[in-house]
């Protein structure tokens, strides 16, 4: 078997070749270990970063964009996003809020990435660090 990925890590893009050898792969192309790294585990187990919007009661919106902030199992994607259909979130919503402590069974938080005030106008605020 024989393919190619082109890398997304960083601009360049590389075409990478990838060859299956029995149980072995050859990765080729790459011009770093990144780009070896990414086409490896593309092979052996793609993960992607998950975007979507939930609900929002009492807000000034009707929905919230939220996201994982790492790569989760792709294969499991379509599972959570059943999960996530049924949610919702009630007003003040503030950037970086916690949704869902581990969407995916591994510690993986669904966040919150837009603000969204109460229909009342209180919106939540928060504190630096």
């Amino acid at each position: 078997m024989e393919g190619h990925i082109t890398c997304v890590i960083c601009p360049v893009g590389c075409k990478v070749s990838v060859r299956k050898e029995g149980v072995q792969y050859t990765i080729e192309g790459n011009r770093c270990a990144r780009g070896e790294e990414y086409a490896r585990n593309e092979l052996m187990m793609p993960k992607r970063i998950l975007t979507t919007s939930i609900g929002v009661s009492n807000g000034t919106l009707p929905l919230v964009s939220v996201k994982t902030p790492r790569p989760i199992d792709r294969a499991r994607i379509k599972e959570i996003m059943k999960e996530i259909k049924n949610l919702s979130i009630a007003a003040p919503v503030a950037v970086g809020d916690t949704v869902v402590e581990d969407i995916d069974g591994e510690g993986t938080p669904l966040l919150a990435t837009r603000a969204v005030s109460c229909n009342g106008g209180r919106e939540k605020t928060t504190l630096p660090t």
